[in-house]
């Protein structure tokens, strides 16, 4: 399994590589939603690890671009918003999944039960 990581912090990434580490082949990194774009068209990645809130394009909007790109995509969100509108926009967007990073564990049920 490939998975795509987009966060633009660092610790955060790591940590998520961490605790998925031994259910993945590849991992890819990006900090920022344009960047994951471009990522997803070149690895084709099984998941992709959402952020919402960075740079130049937040996550939810990079969602929907992959998913218009590849509607069989699954974006899982990973963030510390747990709004309610923000979770429907990430599922208008075509999320597979919603997880905040203080349940980073949730992120391993998810790729383990597809």
């Amino acid at each position: 399994m490939k998975i795509l990581v987009v966060d633009d912090n660092p610790n955060v990434r790591r940590m998520i590589k961490s605790i998925v580490g031994n259910l993945v082949e590849e991992v890819y990194e990006c900090t920022d939603g344009s960047e994951a774009l471009a990522a997803y068209s070149t690895h084709h990645p099984s998941y992709v690890l959402m952020d919402i809130a960075m740079g130049q394009m937040d996550g939810i909007a990079a969602t929907r671009q992959i998913i218009k790109a590849d509607p069989l995509a699954k974006v899982i969100i990973v963030t510390n918003y747990d709004e309610a509108d923000l979770r429907e926009a990430a599922q208008l967007a075509g999320a597979s999944g919603y997880v905040l990073k203080e349940n980073l564990f949730d992120v391993r049920q998810f790729l383990q039960t597809g």
